[in-house]
């Protein structure tokens, strides 16, 4: 089970009232997603995770052979079920609300904010600051920043790597539990493999920024020891998602000083992402497939929306 899918699942425990498998039918999916919108007002993208995190439960207990669940009636629901009706507009607007609907980030860095924001990792003082960020482990958030850009990698993805899953000679990184729960070889530019030369030099020669590090353990990334060493010395379990969690949220804040300091606050860092598919748009000619197969995407139409090519790119094109 992807990890994702086991944090939502664990969410819906806490929602879902207790209900016989056996009396799951396709009247209660039509009433949860309904309370869903009307008395949670959640946006159709939570629906939809709450939905697929289920359905792919239910599809292992209906594989399983038990009578309980003959059919998974999450899979009965129509297209377009997370989007809202004209009837649960009507519902939340007469509880001063409003109906929620997707919202797709376009944001994507220009060349100059890219430039701003490798002189302020680089070492380099930010506008209106006396001195430069004091940023820990400063090369391994270099490599990840100019990793996730080539890559279009997850930062999850990236910060759990081990050293053996990045194979320079035939320019992969073989990610063996991704989001969607699985295994995908993801292909590196040059500029990656470059990338991952200095970062690999800096740790073998003992660069003082990286703190001691080293690759003993197997780990590509420092954040995941880093953060088991502290909840070790207050007693915390180590419980894997709670690990995951703060390694996240912790380099989610130093990118966000970063960008903020680069002059381009909006920025976050998954918008990397976005601008690495985008990327694989304009400067490849790879099919929409192959471009999924790199990226993970597993929905086409949420990739169709990393087509859309700045306008000068395409201006450039015509006669």
């Amino acid at each position: 089970m992807p990890a994702s899918d086991a944090q939502v699942l664990n969410t819906l425990l806490g929602r879902l009232p207790v209900k016989a498998l056996a009396s799951v039918d396709y009247e209660w999916v039509e009433r949860w997603v309904t309370d869903m919108k009307r008395k949670l007002h959640l946006s159709p993208s939570t629906i939809r995770h709450n939905v697929g995190a289920l359905a792919r439960c239910f599809d292992w207990v209906v594989k399983s052979g038990t009578p309980m669940l003959a059919v998974n009636p999450l899979r009965l629901l129509p297209k377009r079920y997370a989007t809202y009706t004209d009837e649960d507009r009507v519902a939340v607007e007469a509880q001063d609300l409003v109906a929620k609907g997707d919202v797709h980030r376009e944001r994507r860095p220009s060349a100059v904010e890219l430039v701003e924001i490798r002189r302020i990792m680089a070492g380099g003082k930010p506008e209106g600051r006396e001195r430069a960020f004091e940023l820990p482990y400063r090369p391994a958030l270099v490599f990840l920043f100019e990793l996730a850009i080539e890559s279009a990698m997850r930062m999850r993805e990236m910060y759990t790597l081990e050293v053996a899953q990045f194979a320079v000679d035939s320019r992969t990184a073989v990610l063996e539990r991704t989001k969607n729960g699985s295994k995908r070889a993801v292909p590196l530019t040059t500029v990656a493999i470059g990338a991952f030369e200095r970062y690999v030099a800096a740790v073998n020669n003992l660069d003082p920024q990286m703190g001691g590090f080293a690759f003993d353990g197997g780990r590509l990334f420092p954040w995941i020891g880093e953060i088991e060493a502290g909840m070790r010395a207050t007693n915390m379990p180590l419980l894997k998602r709670k690990v995951l969690e703060r390694v996240t949220v912790r380099l989610s804040g130093q990118f966000g000083r970063i960008f903020d300091a680069a002059g381009c606050p909006d920025l976050v860092f998954h918008d990397l992402r976005h601008e690495a598919t985008s990327r694989l748009y304009e400067r490849t000619t790879l099919s929409d497939i192959q471009i999924a197969k790199i990226t993970g995407h597993t929905d086409p139409k949420v990739l169709m929306r990393y087509a859309n090519l700045r306008g000068s790119d395409l201006a450039a094109r015509l006669w």
